[in-house]
């Protein structure tokens, strides 16, 4: 009898292996960009016709709904800091670039900017703390749009233009995932470009100077660096590629071991277009439109897991855990606790 059962659990844990991505209930049908997943259980997601989601059991449960009068706007980025206050970033020409905010949970939202300028065309925003935030827009006449906050997003200021290089002709940001710009510690920040080049640019002073450096992921008019992510102040990853050709290989993940300051190709087979990075503790997370790839260590050269999914955005909640949000109200949650499978 107990060899019977000790055969049957053998045989349980060598067919049945860990779940590695689940795919959650979200209740709506609309493109999620926006995401943010916090320690505490507490989930946020954003997407089109104004919608925004939220959990309050770790992606169990999800409640969707839309912020009135914004129907007509795709909220590209969501900063949440518990559940009740939450930020949203709209992102569209001229006036369809707002930054709404809620302090109960979504029962009422106050719209804190709007962007006046026809050629404007905000991208993503990051917060270091409650209190202290930025938020990044395309150029006009050859400069990026820098917002920050002191007072958590009640508030924002233009940051002076005379500090950020300028941008090249056919440059700019993509609003992609909500992670064009990145934050550390209490000061610093990052944000990468694409189309005519791709950089990364960095500041140590929250974005009162910055310095630009170039990359060598692909770029052109569909393509450049969608995504940067950093986990102390001296290790970060870009991810990118061509969106209009998801399945293309090429170029598309680099990595920085100082800051930012000189960045390093990854080599993998098969890649593809990756519109988000995310760590994990030291473990690293990218996915896109067509595939999600997941490293034990940043330069590994073989995928530890790739799977065929359509995702837009990452957000860790745990030291091994990952949310993602993508397409026709898609939400997964990884689980990269156990060990995975190395792919051929």
């Amino acid at each position: 009898m107990f060899t019977k059962i000790a055969l049957v659990l053998l045989w349980l844990a060598t067919s049945c292996p860990a779940q590695e991505i689940l795919t959650l209930k979200s209740g709506t049908t609309e493109n999620l960009r926006g995401l943010h997943s916090l320690h505490t259980g507490v989930v946020w997601a954003s997407g089109t016709h104004g919608t925004y989601l939220r959990s309050l059991d770790n992606g169990q449960t999800w409640s969707a709904s839309s912020v009135p009068g914004a129907e007509a706007l795709d909220f590209r980025d969501v900063e949440a800091f518990d559940a009740d206050t939450a930020l949203l970033l709209s992102a569209g020409p001229g006036e369809q670039s707002r930054i709404y905010k809620t302090k109960d949970g979504g029962k009422s939202w106050a719209l804190q900017f709007t962007n006046h300028d026809p050629k404007g065309f905000f991208d993503c925003m990051a917060f270091w703390d409650r209190e202290h935030g930025i938020a990044l827009g395309d150029p006009i006449d050859k400069k990026f749009q820098l917002l920050a906050t002191n007072d958590g997003g009640n508030s924002w200021n233009s940051i002076p233009h005379i500090s950020i290089p300028a941008a090249i002709e056919g440059e700019g940001a993509f609003a992609a995932s909500g992670t064009c710009i990145a934050v550390q510690g209490k000061r610093n920040a990052w944000f990468v470009t694409g189309g005519k080049a791709a950089r990364v640019f960095r500041s140590a002073d929250r974005g009162h100077t910055w310095k630009a450096v170039e990359v060598a992921i692909m770029h052109g008019d569909s393509a450049g660096v969608f995504s940067i992510a950093f986990r102390d102040r001296l290790h970060g990853a870009i991810a990118g590629g061509d969106y209009k050709k998801p399945d293309q290989g090429g170029a598309n993940i680099a990595l920085t071991d100082d800051g930012g300051a000189a960045w390093k190709l990854v080599s993998l087979s098969p890649t593809s277009y990756f519109s988000a990075a995310t760590w994990s503790g030291t473990k690293l997370l990218v996915a896109g439109s067509s595939h999600a790839g997941f490293l034990n260590h940043a330069y590994d050269r073989i995928w530890a897991k790739y799977w065929d999914v359509k995702l837009n955005s990452l957000s860790p909640s745990s030291a091994n855990q990952v949310f993602g949000v993508g397409p026709n109200g898609t939400i997964v949650r990884f689980d990269l606790s156990s060990k995975p499978r190395k792919t051929k």
